[in-house]
């Protein structure tokens, strides 16, 4: 398949939405790896899936996020509408609100104290709301909101690829501190995906949580990463505060953080270093 294109979101919205055929099109500045994104007018933007396991995702955030948004103070993707598969794009795809906004990660001047006592409270109420008919962790999460042992081949693996450049002794250490933990509450709702480009600032606060494709319910270890691959010194500490949930918890999310920065750096696809910095945060600082 095609890398999609503002041509192609072009061409399937005056085909599919022909009200909306006249609006402009642009890719937003900063695009994700499951989909790509393009500001459709000045209220709306189209999401394109990148390939079939992403797809997915735009049935269940369609069915989760309106009842999602009644239970958080912030913001999160309206589902406005969902377009066909064609013969061009063999993907269904979603016409959302648009959210006001910067990522995080290119919003400069940040307070990150208050950003990580900010998402740690959203956190809190996200992992309060009622589950409904909430999906259970698991394929369709990539295996976020389960154990963190769904990836402990991948692990192993990246171990041995990495021999002589990390420090296998302490990473093994990590790891099996989360292994000999699990989640002992009923499941909970999880995001999946909690990075710093899924996350909106405007006016200097954190103002709304994008990109819902691999949340569900289970363990919520998984969206705790953020403390080591974003956050430092007296925020990560503000983060743990405010976030909450028990040391065994903190343990798998630093084995989650540990299995993601492994696999990446061992895939030589941490292009800008910022894996290993994590690699380095998770290994000095168990944050709990």
């Amino acid at each position: 398949m095609t890398e999609p294109t503002a041509d192609l979101a072009r061409a399937l919205v005056a085909e599919q939405f022909p009200q909306w055929a006249g609006l402009p099109v642009a890719p937003v500045d900063r695009q994700g790896w499951d989909n790509r994104t393009f500001r459709l007018g000045d209220g709306l933007t189209v999401r394109l899936p990148t390939g079939p396991t992403y797809a997915l995702a735009v049935a269940k955030e369609d069915r989760v996020l309106p009842a999602l948004a009644r239970h958080l103070p912030l913001p999160v993707p309206e589902p406005v509408a969902t377009g066909k598969p064609t013969a061009d794009y063999p993907h269904p795809w979603s016409v959302r609100r648009w959210l006001d906004g910067t990522t995080v990660q290119d919003a400069p001047g940040l307070d990150q104290e208050r950003l990580a006592r900010d998402l740690g409270a959203v956190l809190t109420d996200l992992r309060a709301a009622p589950l409904g008919d909430g999906p259970a962790a698991g394929r369709h999460s990539f295996y976020r909101g389960c154990h963190p042992s769904a990836y402990a081949d991948q692990v192993q693996d990246a171990l041995r690829t990495l021999a002589g450049e990390v420090d296998t002794a302490a990473c093994e250490a990590v790891w099996a501190a989360g292994m000999t933990t699990v989640w002992q509450g009923p499941p909970v709702w999880f995001h999946g995906d909690i990075a710093p480009g899924n996350l909106l600032a405007s006016g200097g606060r954190l103002s709304a949580l994008i990109d819902f494709g691999t949340c569900g319910t289970g363990d919520p270890a998984c969206d705790l990463q953020i403390a080591w691959t974003h956050f430092t010194g007296d925020a990560r500490r503000a983060f743990r505060e405010a976030a909450g949930l028990d040391a065994d918890t903190w343990a798998r999310a630093r084995a989650w953080t540990l299995w993601k920065a492994l696999i990446v750096t061992a895939g030589d696809h941490d292009r800008d270093g910022s894996q290993r910095r994590a690699l380095h945060a998770v290994l000095a600082d168990p944050a709990a």
